[in-house]
């Protein structure tokens, strides 16, 4: 199994040089947030994913949860890790200091987030999914469901789940037949069944805490007659403890491909007593609060999957002996060569690497959004940051996740024979990633949101906060000769994107199925174009300290040694999509469905 470590340098360097954190949080109101508190939660961090979490995580795979007339257990080591978590204070650090928690920045959270996700992303589901449940109440709940709910989850000793999926409908939620009928108290009797419902039963926590969808009776169907409820596994008292077991209760638990440690389950409500979120009828609009949080986590799973694949795979190919370089002989005192020197080894490596790195400077821009949300005082900057959280996420979302399980294929192979072995743990990482591009809504999904609801249904609107601010950059790097060779692929491919939507938006008033043929595409397209952005960003601050004279030459060098595979060899699949979104969707359509027959 790959010995984790958390890569607290590039961390500190996409926080610190390419973000510049600490003037972002001061301006920010965020004064706890020194650059020596920012290193010293950073580091601590990294202690407790290498030799807590990181331990458990073959061992949690090979174990597995296990079901007991509705009682799950989680596997040996997970729940004395998970007090280990709370007592170090970990579930309160991004919280609101009015419900218990320390009111750091959301990014510094997400930083850490990605740490848990790599080191054992079975167990950072967990807590992962308390945040979205936190997230929901506290910007829908009643100050009593606030003052009940959210100081338990806060300092974790409570759970959350999300509960949406039914056995008959996935992705369309309007379909759901889980049902919801007031009691005199005010309160509603919730009756129906919720599948894949992670971290659903467990015995890491004393209760928790399920935000439900569901119906009133008498309310319009499909998804505008869906409200939102509060629904514990405990009952509870006015003043917020635990009273006697609810009417929930866990069926089963799946037997999946992968995140074999996380319970993944059947949640039966059978008259359950929960408590109304919001308006009636206005649950779609609350739930895409723990949605958003959702996706920008499982984008950062995404990051994380690449980033341990990368450490499995180099550590072995710079020990795996393996044939003579082309080249030349590289090792004269062994009978060959680490594979390391072979160019299709150094082509996966390169790939990993230059994906965890411009993926977590994507997410680390993301979550300063988040901040902004959050804190600014400045309703134009709040508008301008959600605007490109809109655009942003659905782009993260999707492409990371699919860029992830690329990456842990790489490591794989990297590994040969041996990656296909589960000793070596490479393919848990594939097994355990496939799941990201799934669940908070599949890669089509999110590309659906992107180009019909985010781009058409704004009429392009949407692009040009965030097209402009890489214009920007672009022109005020534009007589930088270093620059030029990522400065002029951006403005050209930037370019294409503006013509490839209008050409969308044309062919889709003609037939609307052009939206769904090319969206998948047009995502992909946007996702490798803004990761070039973020690329270029690095090799300029690299460039700059290296003319400033550093100690730390061979980091800086490698950055831009690492944006310049990234142009010249990611990039450039960004053509096929774009051909593919070009071509249209007539030979997608063109066979009747009987017509698929064999």
């Amino acid at each position: 199994m790959p010995e984790y470590k958390a890569p607290i340098r590039d961390i500190k360097f996409v926080m610190q040089e390419l973000f510049d954190c600490d003037n972002h949080y001061q301006k920010l109101g965020y004064e706890d947030a020194s650059l020596d508190m920012v290193d010293a939660i950073i580091n601590e961090a990294a202690k407790f994913t290498e030799q807590v979490i990181a331990p458990i995580n073959q061992s949690g795979d090979e174990q597995g949860c296990t079901w007991n007339d509705g009682e799950v257990t989680t596997p040996d080591g997970f729940k004395e890790a998970y007090q280990q978590y709370v007592e170090g204070g970990w579930p309160t650090l991004a919280q609101n200091v009015d419900f218990g928690g320390q009111g750091l920045p959301h990014s510094l959270n997400t930083a850490i987030t990605e740490l848990f996700s790599s080191a054992n992303h079975s167990f950072a589901m967990y807590p992962g999914l308390s945040h979205g449940a936190l997230a929901t109440i506290e910007a829908h709940g009643s100050e009593q469901q606030k003052n009940q709910f959210i100081p338990k989850l806060v300092e974790g000793s409570w759970t959350g789940t999300m509960c949406l999926t039914e056995a008959h409908c996935g992705t369309d939620l309007g379909m759901l037949r889980t049902k919801a009928e007031l009691n005199d108290d005010g309160s509603y009797s919730l009756t129906g069944s919720k599948i894949f419902i992670s971290a659903g039963e467990h015995d890491l926590s004393d209760n928790i805490v399920h935000i439900v969808i569901a119906r009133i009776p008498g309310s319009p169907q499909g998804s505008k007659g869906i409200s939102l409820f509060i629904v514990p596994k405990f009952n509870i008292t006015d003043d917020g403890a635990i009273s006697d077991r609810n009417a929930v209760s866990c069926g089963s638990i799946e037997h999946k491909m992968g995140i074999n440690a996380n319970a993944t389950c059947v949640i039966n409500f059978d008259g359950a007593k929960g408590y109304l979120i919001g308006e009636i009828n206005r649950g779609l609009n609350c739930m895409f609060t723990f949605m958003n949080v959702a996706r920008l986590g499982v984008a950062t799973e995404g990051v994380a999957a690449a980033e341990a694949s990368f450490q499995g795979a180099l550590a072995y190919a710079k020990d795996r002996l393996q044939m003579r370089s082309l080249s030349g002989v590289k090792n004269p005192d062994g009978p060959a060569d680490a594979i390391i020197v072979h160019p299709d080894v150094r082509r996966m490596l390169l790939t990993q690497k230059s994906i965890a790195e411009g993926g977590r400077a994507l997410i680390a821009y993301l979550a300063q959004l988040v901040d902004i949300g959050h804190a600014s005082t400045c309703e134009e900057e709040k508008a301008a940051a959600e605007t490109k959280l809109a655009l942003l996420t659905p782009i993260a979302k999707a492409f990371l996740t699919e860029l992830g399980l690329e990456c842990t294929s790489h490591g794989v192979q990297v590994f040969g024979g041996h990656g296909f072995i589960k000793e070596w743990g490479m393919e848990q990482l594939m097994r355990d990633t496939k799941i990201s591009c799934l669940y908070e809504g599949t890669t089509g999904i999110q590309a659906l949101d992107l180009l019909a609801r985010k781009i058409l249904g704004s009429k392009g609107k949407i692009l040009k906060a965030f097209g402009s601010e890489v214009t920007k950059f672009c022109l005020e790097n534009a007589e930088d000769d270093a620059m030029q060779e990522f400065i002029q692929p951006i403005m050209s491919f930037g370019g294409d994107w503006q013509k490839m939507t209008e050409k969308v938006g044309e062919k889709a008033m003609q037939n609307p199925d052009e939206i769904g043929a090319a969206s998948v595409d047009y995502l992909m397209y946007s996702g490798y174009l803004t990761l070039a952005y973020f690329w270029a960003k690095m090799a300029k601050v690299a460039q700059d300290k290296l003319s400033q004279g550093t100690d730390e030459e061979a980091f800086y060098q490698a950055k831009i040694k690492t944006a310049r595979f990234y142009f010249q060899r990611i990039l450039p699949r960004a053509k096929g999509h774009a051909a593919c979104v070009e071509n249209g969707g007539e030979s997608m359509m063109a066979l009747d469905a009987d017509d698929f027959s064999f």
